[in-house]
């Protein structure tokens, strides 16, 4: 018996459909995908390309050329005035060296009969200028109280110091005889009373507290022998320094700085 023939399936024409549908899906999440990526902050744009274009172009935000820094969520910062260039250091020095020859030169037409009766000096140092008084004209034996007559040409010298802005150290000096009263227990105090003094006369004369120190210094720093009577009277002494060396602003040690 003949095997009967299998009835050919019916062939199904619309299956590409199934795959033209899968293609367009994909297509569509791509695109997707790729509107999601391409989207961008209208902000963040809007400040990149200003700075790219002020970049390339040279373009400031101000016209005197100061730019200006655009950071997303804080204002604008605005621009720093411009500084002043500062005097040079040695144009500083020229002027400061002509400032004290001004005030020597006062100070010397001030003090002109004392320097030729050899009872004051005036020294110039490396700091400035000294002025170098004989105590024999300031106090008597052993006082730090000044004598009348001394006190007019301490009042000249004030003149001339209250019209500058140098700082103003007095220092007083005695020989190695050794004082022992109530009132100075050592040559120490009595250094320190006479040149406080003259501190004090200065400040009533119109320099400024600010700029004045005065410091005791005893027997400790002669400038001749104690061994004569002639050396001791050029010890016994009231000194009083203009110092052209402003001084500088402090800086604090760090520590560990030292280690370094």
């Amino acid at each position: 018996m003949a095997r009967r023939r299998r009835e050919e399936e019916h062939e199904n024409h619309e299956r590409w459909l199934v795959s033209y549908a899968d293609f367009i899906t994909l297509l569509f999440a791509f695109f997707v995908v790729m509107y999601a990526i391409s989207s961008v902050n209208e902000g963040k744009y809007k400040v990149l390309s200003n700075s790219l274009t002020n970049a390339f172009r040279n373009v400031t935000g101000q016209p005197e050329g100061q730019p200006i820094a655009v950071i997303q969520g804080m204002p604008p910062i605005p621009p720093r005035p411009l500084a002043k260039p500062d005097k040079l250091p040695d144009q500083k020095k020229q002027e400061q060296r002509q400032k004290m020859k001004n005030v020597a030169g006062k100070l010397m037409e001030a003090l002109q009969p004392l320097v030729a009766q050899g009872k004051v000096r005036l020294l110039e140092t490396s700091r400035g200028v000294t002025i170098e008084i004989n105590d024999s004209i300031l106090f008597p034996a052993g006082q730090a109280k000044l004598q009348p007559a001394s006190i007019n040409a301490m009042l000249a010298i004030a003149q001339v110091l209250a019209a500058s802005d140098f700082p103003i150290t007095i220092e007083g000096h005695t020989d190695n005889v050794p004082i022992a009263t109530p009132q100075f227990p050592s040559n120490w105090e009595l250094s320190a009373m006479r040149a406080t003094t003259v501190l004090r006369l200065f400040n009533d004369g119109g320099v400024g507290a600010e700029r004045l120190t005065a410091i005791g210094y005893g027997e400790t720093r002669p400038v001749e022998t104690n061994v004569t009577a002639e050396g001791r009277a050029r010890n016994r002494r009231v000194s009083i320094l203009i110092d052209s060396n402003r001084p500088e602003e402090p800086t604090e040690i760090q520590e560990g700085r030292s280690n370094q």
